[in-house]
């Protein structure tokens, strides 16, 4: 085929009227050919045009080029500006929201911890229990002489019956301990009811006898009179108060070293470690009949083993994450405790934090089972005290049973 139509030549290859040879007779609106450049080599310093290349690889069938990236879907409704959206947007507020909540929470609960104690501390029975005319001068640290009395307040004519606690007439203790909480351990030391001192007016006789005769003060000033020691706070609680508190905390943990069996305190135990209720606990720290050595002298360390098991239970982290058992415990004892006019509340919380952390618990330094006390030892113990040197206290003085170390 001609390419005389790519220049606009006619099929004949000429217009009409055109002559061959004749350059004057061409039509001036046809497109004139461009001559083609023959072939050469390129002078030395000519640039020399190189063919163009395609960049692109050739393509792999079943494989995507890399350049080539998947075109994302369109946003839906639900992830823009949909329920996702708005839960971002919230979060932040949410989290506000629960801090500002658990703060509140938080300080409720700590005013609940404090209001509980400040309004039990008011049904507690305040007495006048120092006595007057000469005392004993102040000394180091702080003393409290403990009662564990006799007194049926809050007790039904049946419970009375199961205590085996017998009518309500007259007042007497049961248990009397002193504790010194200073610079050094802290020392609970008990005084058997039967220990033979002299009480003021009333000549030679068992020391229990003093709280019948006088109550809180004639006790207080007989303690006093034997042992040089500054009384500085009272505290007494009654049968029901003790076990009411004992059930409070969910009973304890006694553990007899033979099995006790004691009619008279209603008292039933086999040798071992074992639960007790208040009832039980009770009887336990009240028998003086069970023990076929030592007798009443056995009672104290009892007693001890109780308030100290009561006092670990009562503030144990539980206590105090319980709001039911927490104000149980708070109420349960109120009604039964009786304390002097100048204890406050922070001091029996020192009061009952030094009960279970006693380091040295032991009775009295006695010569014999007749419960008459030591004359050298008891003194020594005694000056210990005074002066605020608990850590000087060596087992030669503080023994579980009061005698010396090599009468037991």
């Amino acid at each position: 085929m001609s390419d005389d139509w790519l220049y606009g030549g006619s099929r004949g290859g000429r217009h009409s009227g055109q002559q061959e040879g004749d350059p004057h007779g061409q039509d001036p609106d046809a497109t004139r050919p461009v001559p083609r450049q023959p072939a050469r080599d390129p002078k030395p310093d000519e640039t020399r045009v190189m063919p163009t290349v395609s960049r692109k690889p050739p393509a792999t069938p079943g494989k995507r080029s890399p350049r080539q990236t998947p075109t994302p879907p369109p946003p839906t409704g639900r992830a823009h500006g949909g329920f996702l959206d708005r839960v971002r947007r919230w979060r932040p507020r949410l989290g506000r929201f629960r801090l500002r909540y658990l703060w509140l929470l938080l300080v409720l609960w700590l005013v609940y911890l404090i209001a509980v104690p400040f309004f039990a501390w008011n049904n507690v029975s305040r007495v006048n229990a120092f006595p007057s005319g000469h005392r004993p001068a102040d000394t180091p640290g702080t003393n409290y002489l403990i009662v564990g009395s006799d007194s049926r307040k809050g007790l039904s004519a049946a419970q009375r019956k199961e205590l085996h606690t017998g009518n309500d007439s007259g007042q007497r203790t049961d248990t009397i301990m002193l504790m010194h909480d200073g610079s050094g351990p802290t020392l609970l030391m008990s005084i058997p009811r039967d220990s033979q001192v002299a009480i003021p007016g009333h000549g030679t006789t068992k020391i229990n006898a003093a709280f019948a005769y006088g109550g809180p003060k004639l006790l207080i000033q007989t303690v006093e009179n034997l042992t040089g020691i500054h009384i500085d706070h009272y505290v007494e609680i009654g049968f029901g108060g003790f076990v009411n508190v004992v059930d409070a905390v969910g009973g304890i943990t006694i553990c007899p070293s033979h099995t006790m069996n004691d009619p008279l305190a209603n008292l039933h135990v086999k040798k071992g470690c074992q639960h007790a209720n208040g009832r039980v606990a009770l009887a336990y720290a009240r028998s003086r009949h069970a023990d076929p050595k030592l007798g009443d002298i056995a009672r104290g360390g009892q007693q001890r083993e109780v308030v100290n098991a009561v006092g670990h239970k009562a503030l144990s982290p539980w206590t105090f994450l319980n709001p039911f058992r927490y104000w149980n415990l708070n109420m349960s004892g109120a009604d039964s405790l009786t304390v002097d006019k100048d204890l406050s509340v922070i001091g029996m919380g020192r009061f009952a934090w030094g009960m279970t952390h006693a380091k040295l618990t032991c009775v009295v330094p006695i010569s014999n089972l007749a419960v008459t006390l030591d004359p050298t030892r008891s003194k020594q113990m005694f000056q210990l005290i005074r002066e605020d040197r608990t850590d000087q206290i060596g087992k030669n003085l503080c023994t579980r049973s009061g005698l010396p170390p090599s009468a037991r």
